[in-house]
């Protein structure tokens, strides 16, 4: 096996991203191949930061890679994943070396936005790349892919559609651009409303009876999202975006037992939504797997959707986010 100087590292950054037509359901568990397509909004200033390092010391005292989030070990079952997910980076650039892997996050604590799209999308960056490897960005998305299904958007800046692909080995399964971060002035208030999960999306998948009809669903949306996204027609993306969170936690709902996310304040804050609507606001809710609600808007309404949402009841706090970059390397020294 070839290896690479001890001494090499890589620093690569990237943010995480929000579902407008949502990703529910997986065609292969093992491969994280979704069971349809999605769109979704890279977000600026929201994400992580990770560092990796092939070395023969890098290793932890048990002899596997070393894992650290925020310069403290990281739990096993976090970093579990980060090893698998290095195992198949070791293998594509024939490699034996273990790993040092630091890794910190700028997404806060239970706001609903999930972090390991950008940690894996940062992890698939810095690792290729400290491995000798130089990979496409749609060889990376689908590299992405395997640690975290969403992090395949995260490769990419602004509005993402990812490809769900059709071939069992998932080759074709990755995401591509659809607008820059600065060719639209929108942005994304989160409405974090109290203090989502694999296991419940495999019991939709088996057991909701509006779940075929749920997958079928999605080419319209994607379609109705991509025309209204290159023609910045942000009243045609909020409504589809809408009707994609609406169905899904609907067909979650449906589910046996059924899968209900929602609290009080969610459905206030869609309440509040609707409000900013009837007095001319354009704002659009979405929301995943979870209690938040996230609201799509014209940066110059964004002050005062902030607002309304804050005053909204049981709303602990509104973090307002702008569209972001894809992931990027930020450091590396040979």
């Amino acid at each position: 096996m070839t290896e690479p100087s001890p001494a090499e590292s890589v620093t690569a950054r990237a943010g995480t991203n929000i579902a407008l037509i949502k990703y529910w359901g997986k065609r292969d568990a093992h491969l994280n191949l979704p069971a349809a397509g999605s769109i979704s909004l890279t977000l600026a200033g929201l994400g992580s930061e990770t560092t990796v390092r092939f070395a023969r010391d890098a290793a932890d005292q048990d002899g596997r890679d070393r894992v650290l989030v925020s310069g403290q070990p990281a739990s096993e079952r976090f970093a579990a994943r980060v090893r698998d997910f290095l195992d198949l980076v070791r293998a594509r650039a024939a490699i034996g070396l273990p790993a040092e892997v630091r890794t910190a996050n700028t997404v806060p604590t239970a706001a609903g936005l999930a972090s390991s799209a950008a940690g894996f999308a940062a992890l698939a960056l810095a690792a290729s790349r400290a491995a000798g490897l130089v990979l496409s960005p749609s060889e990376l998305s689908e590299l992405a892919r395997r640690g975290s299904g969403s992090a395949a958007r995260s490769i990419f800046g602004g509005f993402v559609e990812m490809n769900p692909g059709a071939r069992p080995d998932g080759s074709d399964a990755f995401a591509r651009p659809l607008l820059d971060q600065n060719a639209w002035d929108v942005r994304l208030c989160v409405a974090i409303t109290a203090t989502g999960s694999t296991a419940a999306m495999v019991a939709t998948a088996e057991t909701s009876p509006y779940y075929a009809s749920w997958v079928a669903s999605v080419p319209r949306d994607l379609d109705d999202a991509r025309t209204a996204i290159a023609a910045r027609d942000l009243p045609r993306l909020g409504a589809v975006a809408e009707r994609s969170a609406l169905r899904m936690h609907a067909c979650a709902m449906a589910a046996d037992p059924g899968i209900l996310y929602w609290n009080s304040a969610t459905v206030a804050a869609i309440a509040t939504v609707k409000k900013l609507r009837a007095d001319g606001v354009a704002a659009y809710f979405t929301i995943d797997a979870g209690p938040h609600v996230k609201v799509l808007c014209a940066s110059s309404d964004a002050a005062r959707v902030q607002a309304a949402l804050a005053a909204t009841p049981a709303v602990m706090r509104v973090l307002q986010v702008a569209p972001g970059p894809g992931a990027q390397v930020t450091s590396e020294e040979s």
